[in-house]
Order: C-alpha cells, then sequence, then structure tokens
C-alpha cells in the first residue's frame, strides 16, 4: 500500500497507465486513490465566521481624495469589489478617475494601474492635480512613477493587458514600492460596446471574458476596480441608464452615476452630481455634503462633488 508520502505522485503515474496495467497494480488501494483525488480536487465548505474573518483581514478602503465621494461610497473605494462610474460624455468619468489616482499615488503613497482606451489620460493633467497636493517636486515626480499607464484601443488588447498583468503579479513580478492596489480602466464600454450586436456574435462572449477578468483581479489580488461606463436611453421611458445590458449589471458591485450639476442645480461648472445607484453596503441615513435641491429617488443617495476634487 502507498501511504501519503508518495502516493500523489505514484497516482499519478497509475492514471497514465493501460487498464491491464492499473488492475496489476493491486497494492494501491481505492480507498488511497480516493483520499489523493478528494485532497486534490475536491471543493470543501467554508463557515461563515471564518469567511467573515477573512473578508476583515483583507479588505482595506482607500480614499478617492473627496469627502463627499467618500461618504456616498460608504468610506471609499473597497479592495476586492469593482466600482463603476457611469455617465454621459463631459460628465467628469475620466477627471474622476485621474483624481482617484492623484489621491492614491500621493497621499495613500499605493501602485495604481491606469488602462486607457479613450485616450482621456495624460501625464500633464495628473501633474497639474499632483500639484494642488504638494508643491514638491521630489514627491510629485515619486507620485508619477507609483502610476502605470497601458493604452488599449479594443477589447482583445484590453482582455490581453489584464491577462499579461494578472500573470504577473501571480508570479510577484509586481513594482519595487509594492503591489498594485487600484486598477482603473476608462473606458470598459468603449472598447466593448461596438462589439455586442448581431454582426459581432462573439461580442457577448468577449464581454464576459473581460468581466471574469476584472472581478478576478478584484477578489484574488485584492485590488479595487473602478470602470467607467457610458449610458444609453432606455427604449422604453426615453431614461439614461448604464451601456452594456443586464449581463454586464451583475458585474460592478457598486455604482454611481455622474451627472453635470448646472442643469440639475445650477451648479458651477465644476461640480458634478453623483449619485449612488448600486451598493452591496446598507444604505445609512444620509446627512451633508448632499446636494439640497435634488430629492431622493428610489432610495438613492446624491452628492456634490467638485472637480479637482479639494483636499480631505
Amino acid at each position: 500500500m502507498f501511504y501519503c508520502s508518495v502516493h500523489t505522485k505514484q497516482v499519478a503515474i497509475l492514471l497514465l497507465l493501460p487498464n491491464k496495467a492499473r488492475v496489476e497494480r493491486r497494492s494501491l488501494c481505492k480507498a488511497a486513490v480516493r483520499r489523493i483525488l478528494l485532497a486534490q480536487f475536491a471543493s470543501f465548505p467554508v463557515n461563515g465566521a471564518d469567511l467573515y474573518e477573512e473578508l476583515k483581514n483583507t479588505t482595506a478602503i482607500l480614499s478617492t481624495g473627496s469627502k463627499s465621494l467618500d461618504k456616498l461610497l460608504d468610506s471609499g473605494l473597497y479592495t476586492g469589489e469593482v466600482t463603476e462610474l457611469v455617465g454621459a460624455p463631459g460628465a467628469g468619468k475620466t477627471q474622476v478617475c485621474l483624481n482617484i489616482a492623484a489621491n492614491v499615488s500621493h497621499n495613500l503613497k499605493q501602485n495604481l494601474l491606469y488602462i486607457d482606451s479613450t485616450g482621456g489620460f495624460t501625464a500633464t493633467r495628473l501633474l497639474q492635480l499632483l500639484q494642488l497636493r504638494t508643491e514638491d517636486e521630489q514627491e510629485q515626480a515619486e507620485a508619477l512613477q507609483r502610476v502605470q499607464v497601458i493604452r488599449v484601443f479594443n477589447a482583445y488588447k484590453m482582455l490581453d493587458a489584464l491577462q499579461e498583468f494578472r500573470s504577473s503579479a501571480a508570479h510577484q513580478v509586481v513594482s519595487a514600492s509594492g503591489p498594485v492596489k487600484v486598477l482603473v480602466i476608462d473606458s470598459i464600454s468603449a472598447v466593448v460596446y461596438p462589439l455586442l450586436g448581431s454582426r459581432q456574435p462573439d461580442g457577448m462572449a468577449l464581454m464576459m471574458h473581460l468581466a471574469w477578468e476584472v472581478k478576478t483581479l478584484a477578489r484574488e489580488l485584492g485590488m479595487a476596480v473602478v470602470l467607467t461606463n457610458h449610458v444609453t436611453r432606455d427604449s422604453g421611458n426615453g431614461h439614461l441608464k448604464p451601456a452594456l445590458g443586464r449581463s454586464w449589471s451583475f458585474v460592478p458591485s457598486t455604482r454611481v452615476l455622474l451627472e453635470d450639476s448646472k442643469e440639475s442645480c445650477g451648479g458651477t461648472g465644476t461640480s458634478r452630481i453623483a449619485s449612488l445607484t448600486k451598493c452591496p453596503r446598507q444604505v445609512r441615513t444620509w446627512g451633508g455634503h448632499a446636494c439640497p435641491c435634488i430629492p431622493r429617488l428610489r432610495g438613492r443617495r446624491h452628492s456634490l462633488i467638485e472637480l479637482p476634487f479639494q483636499q480631505t
């Protein structure tokens, strides 16, 4: 009989043998084979208390750099989760992403990966946002070094970039200053939306493959993922809704709708209304930093944010 110290290799060899040869190897009992296969391939239940402890030990909350947006998000961006910023062109999605990048790289001193699919990322603009936070050129340079930028302009290149990053992270090939804690994708809809429809039968499959990669990065690497998505109009009531359909709606844990405040409450050109439309956490009593002239709709929370973010 083969025991635990040697059985794994010998079972693997046994499985490669012809049927007749397997019968002849009577010394390997069925119970041993069963134990080995269960240990290697079976799933084992985990109780809720252990899962909760693991969640507490692995979850971090990263500030966006905006007090009002942090309050809306229940303290900030959560690692292990996907946060989606939704809005029409000019709603401020890229500006929010750049402000998050500036805060994460400078104030939090964490590494960030920025995947740009629209050409909206500019190092000059990021530097300007860093200059609002510090006048020290050395600190500005160090913050810029913490931001890695990848430019992709189709879904296949984006998928390649995500897979390559996951592979390098799995092999601990990370920046010398530490692992990447935040992933920003601006925008997911720019590369996926053109592939959806009857003329692109593989578009849905590619979109869900991207979704799997994004959620895997968030969950397995403990990253906070921020995506941007555009809006379309509902054919029934004409209301704005996030693009990419119902299948994609299950990907983000949290959804924030960004709107220009000038049309809604006469705000300045730099202010935006942020509405929380989806959140996995219980909505708590909301006070302060809310836009007083925007009523709550369907239980949504609203906040008026300024671009660029004010210092927190």
